[in-house]
Protein backbone atom coordinates (compact mmCIF):
# COMPACT_ATOMS: atom_id res chain seq x y z
CA UNK A 1 0.00 0.00 0.00
CA UNK A 2 2.62 2.57 0.96
CA UNK A 3 4.91 1.39 -2.41
CA UNK A 4 1.33 2.12 -4.60
CA UNK A 5 0.63 5.68 -2.85
CA UNK A 6 4.68 6.32 -3.08
CA UNK A 7 4.37 5.76 -6.79
CA UNK A 8 1.27 7.63 -7.00
CA UNK A 9 2.63 10.36 -5.44
CA UNK A 10 5.96 10.77 -7.86
CA UNK A 11 3.76 10.07 -11.15
CA UNK A 12 1.45 12.61 -9.69
CA UNK A 13 4.37 15.42 -9.22
CA UNK A 14 6.32 14.31 -12.59
CA UNK A 15 3.07 15.48 -14.06
CA UNK A 16 2.71 18.78 -12.08
CA UNK A 17 6.53 19.38 -12.49
CA UNK A 18 6.15 18.92 -16.55
CA UNK A 19 2.75 20.81 -16.35
CA UNK A 20 4.98 23.74 -14.53
CA UNK A 21 7.99 23.49 -17.72
CA UNK A 22 4.88 23.66 -20.04
CA UNK A 23 3.36 26.69 -18.73
CA UNK A 24 6.51 28.53 -18.13
CA UNK A 25 7.61 27.88 -21.95
CA UNK A 26 4.74 29.57 -23.35
CA UNK A 27 5.40 32.22 -20.17
CA UNK A 28 8.78 33.01 -21.87
CA UNK A 29 8.36 32.36 -25.49
CA UNK A 30 4.67 33.07 -26.26
CA UNK A 31 3.19 35.75 -24.25
CA UNK A 32 0.95 38.29 -25.61
CA UNK A 33 0.16 41.63 -23.70
CA UNK A 34 -2.47 43.51 -26.38
CA UNK A 35 -6.32 44.11 -27.49
CA UNK A 36 -8.61 43.16 -24.71
CA UNK A 37 -5.21 42.54 -21.79
CA UNK A 38 -4.38 46.37 -22.26
CA UNK A 39 -7.96 47.43 -21.48
CA UNK A 40 -8.34 44.87 -18.73
CA UNK A 41 -4.84 46.47 -17.15
CA UNK A 42 -6.11 50.46 -18.04
CA UNK A 43 -8.88 49.46 -15.92
CA UNK A 44 -7.35 48.02 -13.03
CA UNK A 45 -4.42 50.91 -13.21
CA UNK A 46 -6.75 53.73 -13.06
CA UNK A 47 -8.78 51.38 -10.54
CA UNK A 48 -6.06 51.82 -8.35
CA UNK A 49 -4.47 55.15 -9.33
CA UNK A 50 -7.29 57.61 -9.52
CA UNK A 51 -10.36 55.93 -7.82
CA UNK A 52 -12.19 55.10 -11.32
CA UNK A 53 -13.37 52.64 -13.06
CA UNK A 54 -12.30 53.45 -16.89
CA UNK A 55 -10.09 53.70 -19.16
CA UNK A 56 -8.24 56.79 -20.33
CA UNK A 57 -9.30 59.62 -22.57
CA UNK A 58 -7.15 61.55 -23.25
CA UNK A 59 -4.71 63.49 -22.39
CA UNK A 60 -1.83 66.44 -23.28
CA UNK A 61 1.61 65.28 -22.48
CA UNK A 62 1.62 68.01 -19.58
CA UNK A 63 -1.75 68.17 -19.00
CA UNK A 64 -3.52 66.03 -16.58
CA UNK A 65 -5.20 62.25 -17.47
CA UNK A 66 -8.02 62.03 -18.17
CA UNK A 67 -10.28 59.04 -17.19
CA UNK A 68 -13.55 57.92 -18.37
CA UNK A 69 -15.89 55.49 -16.54
CA UNK A 70 -16.86 52.64 -18.26
CA UNK A 71 -19.04 49.46 -17.71
CA UNK A 72 -17.44 47.41 -20.99
CA UNK A 73 -16.16 45.04 -18.53
CA UNK A 74 -16.86 43.12 -15.38
CA UNK A 75 -14.78 43.78 -12.19
CA UNK A 76 -13.43 40.40 -11.72
CA UNK A 77 -10.32 40.20 -13.40
CA UNK A 78 -9.54 43.70 -13.05
CA UNK A 79 -10.29 43.32 -9.42
CA UNK A 80 -7.04 40.49 -9.61
CA UNK A 81 -4.93 42.72 -11.57
CA UNK A 82 -5.37 45.08 -9.58
CA UNK A 83 -4.15 43.16 -6.80
CA UNK A 84 -1.12 41.87 -8.73
CA UNK A 85 -0.30 45.45 -9.65
CA UNK A 86 -0.06 46.35 -5.98
CA UNK A 87 1.93 43.34 -5.16
CA UNK A 88 4.56 43.25 -7.31
CA UNK A 89 4.36 46.15 -9.37
CA UNK A 90 1.89 48.32 -11.76
CA UNK A 91 1.80 47.05 -15.12
CA UNK A 92 4.03 43.93 -14.30
CA UNK A 93 2.44 41.37 -16.33
CA UNK A 94 5.15 39.02 -16.28
CA UNK A 95 4.22 38.69 -12.48
CA UNK A 96 0.52 38.44 -13.51
CA UNK A 97 1.35 35.40 -16.05
CA UNK A 98 3.22 33.39 -13.15
CA UNK A 99 0.39 34.36 -11.03
CA UNK A 100 -1.50 32.28 -13.76
CA UNK A 101 0.46 29.41 -13.96
CA UNK A 102 -0.10 28.46 -10.30
CA UNK A 103 -4.06 28.74 -10.49
CA UNK A 104 -4.12 27.17 -13.73
CA UNK A 105 -2.13 24.04 -12.26
CA UNK A 106 -4.49 23.97 -9.21
CA UNK A 107 -7.08 23.63 -11.91
CA UNK A 108 -5.36 20.37 -13.13
CA UNK A 109 -5.16 18.88 -9.55
CA UNK A 110 -8.66 19.70 -9.10
CA UNK A 111 -9.88 17.78 -11.93
CA UNK A 112 -7.39 15.48 -11.04
CA UNK A 113 -8.96 15.08 -7.49
CA UNK A 114 -12.55 14.80 -8.94
CA UNK A 115 -11.84 12.64 -11.73
CA UNK A 116 -10.02 10.12 -8.68
CA UNK A 117 -13.29 10.71 -6.27
CA UNK A 118 -15.88 9.19 -8.92
CA UNK A 119 -13.28 7.13 -11.00
CA UNK A 120 -10.29 5.52 -9.02
CA UNK A 121 -6.76 6.56 -8.95
CA UNK A 122 -5.47 5.46 -12.32
CA UNK A 123 -8.06 7.78 -13.28
CA UNK A 124 -7.19 10.64 -11.56
CA UNK A 125 -3.09 9.63 -12.50
CA UNK A 126 -4.46 10.27 -16.21
CA UNK A 127 -6.19 12.98 -15.92
CA UNK A 128 -3.43 15.09 -14.39
CA UNK A 129 -1.09 14.36 -17.11
CA UNK A 130 -3.63 15.26 -20.19
CA UNK A 131 -4.40 18.30 -17.56
CA UNK A 132 -1.01 19.53 -17.17
CA UNK A 133 0.44 18.48 -20.72
CA UNK A 134 -2.79 20.27 -22.36
CA UNK A 135 -1.28 22.89 -24.45
CA UNK A 136 -4.73 24.75 -25.07
CA UNK A 137 -5.39 25.60 -21.38
CA UNK A 138 -1.44 25.74 -20.59
CA UNK A 139 -1.03 28.58 -23.50
CA UNK A 140 -3.40 31.35 -21.76
CA UNK A 141 -1.77 31.84 -18.67
CA UNK A 142 1.08 33.77 -20.78
CA UNK A 143 -2.05 35.90 -21.88
CA UNK A 144 -3.68 38.59 -19.23
CA UNK A 145 -7.22 37.23 -19.94
CA UNK A 146 -10.20 36.20 -18.28
CA UNK A 147 -9.83 32.28 -19.30
CA UNK A 148 -7.53 30.68 -16.93
CA UNK A 149 -9.37 32.21 -13.56
CA UNK A 150 -12.78 31.27 -15.26
CA UNK A 151 -11.50 27.37 -15.69
CA UNK A 152 -10.17 27.71 -12.05
CA UNK A 153 -13.59 28.29 -11.13
CA UNK A 154 -15.37 25.90 -13.27
CA UNK A 155 -12.87 23.20 -11.81
CA UNK A 156 -13.36 24.13 -7.94
CA UNK A 157 -17.48 24.29 -8.61
CA UNK A 158 -17.87 20.72 -9.80
CA UNK A 159 -15.09 19.72 -6.81
CA UNK A 160 -16.98 21.41 -4.02
CA UNK A 161 -20.43 20.08 -5.59
CA UNK A 162 -19.00 16.65 -5.00
CA UNK A 163 -17.38 16.98 -1.84
CA UNK A 164 -20.84 18.82 -1.30
CA UNK A 165 -22.54 15.91 -2.05
CA UNK A 166 -20.53 13.53 0.06
CA UNK A 167 -20.60 15.14 3.03
CA UNK A 168 -24.41 14.78 3.25
CA UNK A 169 -25.48 17.66 1.40
CA UNK A 170 -26.86 20.71 3.51
CA UNK A 171 -25.18 23.46 4.89
CA UNK A 172 -21.47 22.99 5.16
CA UNK A 173 -17.64 24.44 3.69
CA UNK A 174 -18.57 22.92 0.44
CA UNK A 175 -21.52 24.42 -0.04
CA UNK A 176 -20.00 27.85 0.66
CA UNK A 177 -16.99 26.93 -2.02
CA UNK A 178 -19.53 26.12 -4.86
CA UNK A 179 -21.19 29.56 -3.75
CA UNK A 180 -18.10 31.69 -4.09
CA UNK A 181 -16.40 29.98 -7.30
CA UNK A 182 -19.86 30.78 -9.23
CA UNK A 183 -19.80 34.21 -7.25
CA UNK A 184 -16.22 34.64 -8.56
CA UNK A 185 -16.67 32.85 -12.17
CA UNK A 186 -20.07 35.51 -13.23
CA UNK A 187 -17.82 37.99 -11.74
CA UNK A 188 -15.09 37.19 -14.41
CA UNK A 189 -17.46 36.42 -17.60
CA UNK A 190 -21.03 37.25 -17.79
CA UNK A 191 -22.00 34.13 -19.69
CA UNK A 192 -21.09 32.30 -16.40
CA UNK A 193 -23.91 33.03 -15.41
CA UNK A 194 -25.28 30.28 -17.16
CA UNK A 195 -22.22 27.76 -15.35
CA UNK A 196 -24.63 28.68 -12.62
CA UNK A 197 -27.84 27.84 -14.05
CA UNK A 198 -26.64 24.96 -14.81
CA UNK A 199 -24.88 23.71 -11.29
CA UNK A 200 -27.78 25.25 -9.37
CA UNK A 201 -30.68 23.47 -10.07
CA UNK A 202 -28.78 19.48 -9.85
CA UNK A 203 -28.04 21.05 -6.10
CA UNK A 204 -31.73 21.88 -5.38
CA UNK A 205 -33.07 18.33 -7.14
CA UNK A 206 -30.45 16.78 -5.02
CA UNK A 207 -31.40 18.40 -1.82
CA UNK A 208 -35.19 18.03 -2.33
CA UNK A 209 -34.48 14.11 -3.55
CA UNK A 210 -32.73 13.06 -0.28
CA UNK A 211 -35.12 14.96 1.88
CA UNK A 212 -37.54 12.14 0.78
CA UNK A 213 -40.76 12.80 2.24
CA UNK A 214 -40.33 14.04 5.39
CA UNK A 215 -42.01 17.25 4.08
CA UNK A 216 -39.44 19.77 4.59
CA UNK A 217 -39.42 20.84 0.97
CA UNK A 218 -38.59 24.53 1.58
CA UNK A 219 -35.98 23.21 4.25
CA UNK A 220 -34.12 21.09 1.99
CA UNK A 221 -34.22 23.82 -0.84
CA UNK A 222 -32.32 26.77 1.32
CA UNK A 223 -29.00 25.28 0.83
CA UNK A 224 -29.19 25.34 -3.63
CA UNK A 225 -30.93 28.77 -2.83
CA UNK A 226 -28.24 30.21 -0.60
CA UNK A 227 -25.78 29.36 -3.03
CA UNK A 228 -28.10 31.22 -5.78
CA UNK A 229 -27.89 34.52 -3.64
CA UNK A 230 -24.55 34.34 -2.92
CA UNK A 231 -23.43 33.66 -6.65
CA UNK A 232 -25.40 36.72 -8.02
CA UNK A 233 -24.74 38.71 -4.70
CA UNK A 234 -21.53 40.13 -5.95
CA UNK A 235 -23.63 41.87 -8.84
CA UNK A 236 -25.43 43.92 -6.97
CA UNK A 237 -22.82 46.80 -5.75
CA UNK A 238 -21.77 46.41 -9.63
CA UNK A 239 -25.42 47.02 -10.76
CA UNK A 240 -25.50 49.66 -7.99
CA UNK A 241 -22.46 51.73 -9.30
CA UNK A 242 -23.60 51.64 -12.56
CA UNK A 243 -26.92 53.30 -11.45
CA UNK A 244 -25.17 56.18 -9.63
CA UNK A 245 -22.54 56.49 -12.67
CA UNK A 246 -24.84 56.44 -15.65
CA UNK A 247 -28.42 55.83 -14.58
CA UNK A 248 -28.86 52.92 -15.96
CA UNK A 249 -29.65 49.39 -14.47
CA UNK A 250 -27.06 46.85 -15.75
CA UNK A 251 -26.22 43.79 -13.73
CA UNK A 252 -23.58 42.70 -16.31
CA UNK A 253 -22.12 43.68 -19.40
CA UNK A 254 -23.83 44.34 -22.84
CA UNK A 255 -23.42 42.06 -26.19
CA UNK A 256 -21.24 44.49 -27.89
CA UNK A 257 -19.51 45.82 -24.65
CA UNK A 258 -20.38 49.51 -25.58
CA UNK A 259 -20.57 51.95 -22.67
CA UNK A 260 -23.78 54.06 -22.46
CA UNK A 261 -24.63 56.53 -25.41
CA UNK A 262 -22.05 54.67 -27.48
CA UNK A 263 -23.01 53.22 -30.77
CA UNK A 264 -24.27 49.41 -30.74
CA UNK A 265 -23.12 47.85 -34.12
CA UNK A 266 -26.52 46.04 -34.33
CA UNK A 267 -26.71 46.71 -38.56
CA UNK A 268 -23.28 45.35 -38.75
CA UNK A 269 -23.03 42.34 -36.84
CA UNK A 270 -26.69 40.89 -38.55
CA UNK A 271 -24.64 41.40 -41.54
CA UNK A 272 -21.37 39.76 -40.51
CA UNK A 273 -23.56 36.94 -39.59
CA UNK A 274 -25.03 36.67 -42.94
CA UNK A 275 -22.10 34.70 -44.34
CA UNK A 276 -18.85 34.86 -41.10
CA UNK A 277 -18.17 31.36 -39.61
CA UNK A 278 -14.61 31.39 -39.83
CA UNK A 279 -11.94 32.77 -36.81
CA UNK A 280 -9.83 33.72 -40.05
CA UNK A 281 -12.55 36.88 -41.04
CA UNK A 282 -12.20 38.50 -37.61
CA UNK A 283 -8.74 39.84 -37.95
CA UNK A 284 -9.76 41.64 -41.51
CA UNK A 285 -13.05 42.63 -41.21
CA UNK A 286 -14.99 42.57 -37.60
CA UNK A 287 -12.12 43.29 -35.25
CA UNK A 288 -11.06 46.52 -37.78
CA UNK A 289 -14.81 47.82 -37.44
CA UNK A 290 -15.83 51.24 -35.45
CA UNK A 291 -12.16 52.17 -35.51
CA UNK A 292 -9.85 50.93 -38.10
CA UNK A 293 -10.34 50.13 -41.94
CA UNK A 294 -11.99 47.38 -43.58
CA UNK A 295 -10.16 45.96 -46.34
CA UNK A 296 -12.78 44.89 -49.22
CA UNK A 297 -10.68 42.61 -50.60
CA UNK A 298 -10.69 40.34 -47.71
CA UNK A 299 -14.84 39.80 -47.73
CA UNK A 300 -15.11 36.40 -49.08
CA UNK A 301 -17.12 35.52 -52.31
CA UNK A 302 -19.96 34.27 -49.91
CA UNK A 303 -20.71 37.60 -48.35
CA UNK A 304 -22.00 38.59 -51.89
CA UNK A 305 -24.19 35.87 -53.09
CA UNK A 306 -28.04 36.41 -53.45
CA UNK A 307 -30.60 35.20 -55.66
CA UNK A 308 -29.10 35.40 -59.38
CA UNK A 309 -25.95 36.25 -60.73
CA UNK A 310 -27.42 39.97 -61.20
CA UNK A 311 -28.69 40.18 -57.65
CA UNK A 312 -25.12 39.16 -56.34
CA UNK A 313 -23.28 41.29 -58.88
CA UNK A 314 -25.68 44.23 -57.77
CA UNK A 315 -25.02 43.19 -53.91
CA UNK A 316 -21.06 43.22 -54.89
CA UNK A 317 -21.47 46.68 -55.72
CA UNK A 318 -23.04 47.83 -53.12
CA UNK A 319 -20.86 46.44 -50.51
CA UNK A 320 -17.75 47.80 -51.82
CA UNK A 321 -19.30 51.19 -51.73
CA UNK A 322 -20.52 51.00 -48.33
CA UNK A 323 -17.09 49.69 -47.42
CA UNK A 324 -15.68 52.43 -49.26
CA UNK A 325 -17.97 54.77 -47.38
CA UNK A 326 -16.98 53.67 -44.12
CA UNK A 327 -13.49 53.74 -44.72
CA UNK A 328 -13.79 57.63 -45.61
CA UNK A 329 -14.27 57.90 -41.86
CA UNK A 330 -13.93 54.57 -39.95
CA UNK A 331 -16.03 55.73 -36.86
CA UNK A 332 -19.75 53.84 -37.08
CA UNK A 333 -22.29 55.79 -36.94
CA UNK A 334 -26.11 55.11 -37.62
CA UNK A 335 -26.42 55.46 -40.89
CA UNK A 336 -23.23 53.23 -41.64
CA UNK A 337 -24.96 50.84 -39.71
CA UNK A 338 -28.27 50.92 -41.27
CA UNK A 339 -26.79 50.05 -44.42
CA UNK A 340 -25.14 46.67 -42.83
CA UNK A 341 -28.31 46.42 -41.41
CA UNK A 342 -30.21 46.95 -45.33
CA UNK A 343 -27.44 44.37 -46.53
CA UNK A 344 -27.90 41.98 -44.08
CA UNK A 345 -31.78 41.91 -44.25
CA UNK A 346 -31.64 41.04 -47.92
CA UNK A 347 -29.01 38.10 -47.42
CA UNK A 348 -31.63 37.07 -44.66
CA UNK A 349 -34.75 36.82 -46.63
CA UNK A 350 -32.31 35.19 -49.29
CA UNK A 351 -31.41 32.76 -47.48
CA UNK A 352 -32.65 32.41 -43.70
CA UNK A 353 -31.95 28.20 -43.26
CA UNK A 354 -28.27 29.35 -43.77
CA UNK A 355 -28.44 32.37 -41.27
CA UNK A 356 -30.32 30.99 -38.68
CA UNK A 357 -28.95 27.23 -38.18
CA UNK A 358 -26.31 26.79 -40.88
CA UNK A 359 -23.78 29.29 -40.15
CA UNK A 360 -24.53 29.37 -36.28
CA UNK A 361 -23.64 25.48 -35.95
CA UNK A 362 -20.26 26.07 -38.70
CA UNK A 363 -19.28 28.94 -36.02
CA UNK A 364 -19.62 26.32 -33.27
CA UNK A 365 -17.93 23.96 -34.86
CA UNK A 366 -14.92 26.04 -35.73
CA UNK A 367 -14.79 27.68 -32.32
CA UNK A 368 -14.70 23.71 -30.96
CA UNK A 369 -12.54 22.24 -33.43
CA UNK A 370 -10.55 24.52 -35.38
CA UNK A 371 -6.68 24.62 -34.23
CA UNK A 372 -6.17 26.56 -31.19
CA UNK A 373 -3.11 28.45 -32.46
CA UNK A 374 -5.06 32.23 -32.48
CA UNK A 375 -2.40 33.53 -29.71
CA UNK A 376 0.81 32.54 -31.97
CA UNK A 377 2.40 33.46 -35.16
CA UNK A 378 0.08 30.69 -37.39
CA UNK A 379 -1.95 32.23 -40.32
CA UNK A 380 -5.33 32.53 -39.34
CA UNK A 381 -5.97 30.40 -42.73
CA UNK A 382 -3.85 27.86 -41.33
CA UNK A 383 -5.07 25.12 -44.34
CA UNK A 384 -3.15 26.52 -47.03
CA UNK A 385 -0.49 24.25 -46.81
CA UNK A 386 1.29 25.80 -49.82
CA UNK A 387 2.01 29.18 -48.05
CA UNK A 388 3.93 27.59 -45.68
CA UNK A 389 4.04 23.49 -44.93
CA UNK A 390 5.48 23.72 -41.77
CA UNK A 391 2.59 26.17 -40.40
CA UNK A 392 0.15 23.82 -41.58
CA UNK A 393 1.81 20.78 -40.23
CA UNK A 394 2.24 22.21 -36.80
CA UNK A 395 -1.62 23.55 -37.02
CA UNK A 396 -2.99 20.31 -38.07
CA UNK A 397 -1.34 18.20 -35.26
CA UNK A 398 -2.42 21.06 -32.86
CA UNK A 399 -6.21 20.34 -34.08
CA UNK A 400 -5.98 16.45 -34.02
CA UNK A 401 -4.77 16.45 -30.60
CA UNK A 402 -7.41 19.13 -29.77
CA UNK A 403 -9.97 16.36 -31.09
CA UNK A 404 -8.33 14.20 -28.97
CA UNK A 405 -9.01 15.78 -26.17
CA UNK A 406 -12.78 16.27 -26.81
CA UNK A 407 -13.04 12.72 -28.29
CA UNK A 408 -11.22 11.26 -25.09
CA UNK A 409 -14.08 13.48 -22.85
CA UNK A 410 -17.00 12.20 -24.89
CA UNK A 411 -16.11 8.58 -24.67
CA UNK A 412 -15.63 8.84 -20.79
CA UNK A 413 -19.07 10.78 -20.65
CA UNK A 414 -20.30 7.62 -22.47
CA UNK A 415 -18.80 5.32 -20.17
CA UNK A 416 -20.10 7.20 -16.93
CA UNK A 417 -23.57 7.09 -18.96
CA UNK A 418 -23.15 3.15 -18.53
CA UNK A 419 -22.79 2.73 -15.50
CA UNK A 420 -25.96 4.77 -14.48
CA UNK A 421 -23.56 8.04 -13.02
CA UNK A 422 -22.13 5.58 -10.69
CA UNK A 423 -18.44 6.28 -9.30
CA UNK A 424 -15.83 3.95 -7.66
CA UNK A 425 -17.73 3.39 -4.66
CA UNK A 426 -20.71 2.64 -5.80
CA UNK A 427 -22.28 6.25 -4.65
CA UNK A 428 -24.21 8.20 -7.71
CA UNK A 429 -23.38 11.28 -8.90
CA UNK A 430 -26.36 11.77 -11.54
CA UNK A 431 -26.73 15.32 -10.76
CA UNK A 432 -23.06 16.36 -11.00
CA UNK A 433 -23.55 14.53 -13.96
CA UNK A 434 -26.47 15.93 -15.43
CA UNK A 435 -24.62 19.73 -14.21
CA UNK A 436 -21.83 18.84 -16.45
CA UNK A 437 -23.89 18.03 -19.20
CA UNK A 438 -25.89 21.31 -18.82
CA UNK A 439 -23.16 23.71 -18.37
CA UNK A 440 -21.79 22.43 -21.81
CA UNK A 441 -25.34 22.55 -23.74
CA UNK A 442 -26.12 25.86 -22.46
CA UNK A 443 -22.94 27.69 -23.09
CA UNK A 444 -23.15 25.98 -26.78
CA UNK A 445 -26.66 27.54 -27.26
CA UNK A 446 -25.19 30.64 -26.52
CA UNK A 447 -22.39 30.07 -28.61
CA UNK A 448 -24.77 29.87 -31.97
CA UNK A 449 -25.90 33.80 -31.12
CA UNK A 450 -22.23 35.14 -31.17
CA UNK A 451 -21.66 36.99 -34.36
CA UNK A 452 -18.08 35.79 -34.45
CA UNK A 453 -15.85 32.90 -34.15
CA UNK A 454 -13.17 32.50 -31.35
CA UNK A 455 -11.71 29.44 -30.35
CA UNK A 456 -11.18 30.90 -26.75
CA UNK A 457 -15.04 30.98 -25.99
CA UNK A 458 -14.86 27.11 -25.76
CA UNK A 459 -12.14 26.48 -23.54
CA UNK A 460 -14.87 26.10 -21.02
CA UNK A 461 -15.53 22.99 -21.74
CA UNK A 462 -12.22 21.21 -21.42
CA UNK A 463 -12.35 20.91 -17.36
CA UNK A 464 -15.89 18.55 -17.83
CA UNK A 465 -14.14 17.27 -20.65
CA UNK A 466 -10.86 16.25 -18.45
CA UNK A 467 -12.92 15.22 -15.50
CA UNK A 468 -15.27 12.89 -18.33
CA UNK A 469 -12.07 11.14 -19.47
CA UNK A 470 -11.60 9.57 -16.51
CA UNK A 471 -14.33 7.67 -16.92
CA UNK A 472 -13.21 6.27 -19.71
CA UNK A 473 -9.39 5.32 -17.63
CA UNK A 474 -11.56 3.89 -14.87
CA UNK A 475 -9.80 1.77 -12.46
CA UNK A 476 -12.19 -1.13 -12.36
CA UNK A 477 -15.24 -1.38 -14.63
CA UNK A 478 -18.43 0.20 -13.27
CA UNK A 479 -21.05 -1.79 -14.56
CA UNK A 480 -24.12 -1.12 -12.81
CA UNK A 481 -26.46 -3.82 -11.16
CA UNK A 482 -29.74 -4.38 -11.38
CA UNK A 483 -30.97 -2.77 -8.20
CA UNK A 484 -28.51 0.06 -8.94
CA UNK A 485 -30.47 0.66 -12.32
CA UNK A 486 -34.18 0.37 -10.90
CA UNK A 487 -32.46 3.01 -8.54
CA UNK A 488 -32.08 5.91 -11.43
Amino acid sequence: MKRERLRFCVLAGAALAAGLLLRLWFVTHLAVVAGDSLIYGGIAKNWLLHGVYGYNLSAAASGPIQVLPTTIRLPGYPLFLALCFRLFGMEHYHAVMYVQVAVDLLTCWLASTLAGRLFGKRAALVVLWMAALCPFTANYVAIPLTETLVLASIATTLYGFARWQDAGLGFNRWLWLVAAALAASILLRPEQGLFAAAVVPPMLWTSIRASGRSGHTLLAALPALAVALCALFPLVPWTVRNWRTFHIVQPLVPKYANDPGELSPIGFGRWYRTWAFEFASNEGVYWPYYGDTIQFDDLPNRAFRLGTDADSDSLHTRTRALIRDYNANPIGTPQIDARFGALAAERIHAHPVLYYIGLPIARLLDMTLRPRTEMMDIPAEWWRWHDDPKDFAFAATYAALNLAYIAAGSAGFVAWRRCRWLSVSRQRYGALAFAMAASLLLRAILLLTLDNSEPRYTLEFFPVLLVWAGAFFASTPQPATAEERGGR
